[in-house]
């Protein structure tokens, strides 16, 4: 069975609580549910605690593989966001994304060993070989982040559930 958005925000939560850089808490919130248009835009909340992890939305396709196996391909990304106090300190921008690159190192590492254990299922079809990071930085804010694009694949089943539509007899 496909795992559903709501588990993933649950584990990326659990992510950000669980890791010492992060330590997201409801005193100290680390970890948000937005999109990359309000990172650029410039986070305008009194809450936010540095470093955060942000864990965005996903679009989602299908592969008809050999019309037997059909696979759902959930295309989504995690940014890892800190704040600077100057934008023109170009070392201090590089040192951040460092840590921030680390950080983000860390969190596919956790997220492998997790599949690998089967210890969460909705990570279970996290496909490694389309990871895709790049450095952000935003004016706006003084932030610089990391930006990581996966994909989680997990297979429909091609039966249909009767129980969903209207028996026309």
């Amino acid at each position: 069975m496909a795992s559903k958005f709501s588990e993933l925000i649950t584990y990326f939560e659990t992510l950000a609580t669980k890791h010492k850089s992060i330590l997201h808490s409801d005193e100290e919130k680390h970890f948000f549910r937005m999109e990359v248009d309000e990172v650029l835009a410039g986070i305008n909340r009194s809450d936010v605690a540095y470093p955060l992890l942000v864990l965005e939305g996903y679009d989602f396709d299908f592969t008809d593989q050999r019309a037997d196996n059909l696979f759902k391909n959930r295309n989504g990304a995690f940014i890892l966001y800190d704040h600077v106090s100057d934008t023109t300190d170009f070392m201090a921008i590089a040192e951040k994304w460092d840590e921030l690159e680390e950080i983000a190192t860390d969190i596919l590492v956790k997220i492998k060993a997790d599949k690998r254990d089967n210890s969460v299922s909705v990570i279970g079809g996290f496909d490694f070989g389309n990871v895709q990071s790049s450095l952000i930085m935003n004016e706006l804010g003084n932030g610089v982040g990391v930006r990581v694009r996966y994909t989680i694949g997990s297979p429909i089943s091609n039966d249909i559930d009767e129980s969903k539509w209207v028996n026309e007899e």
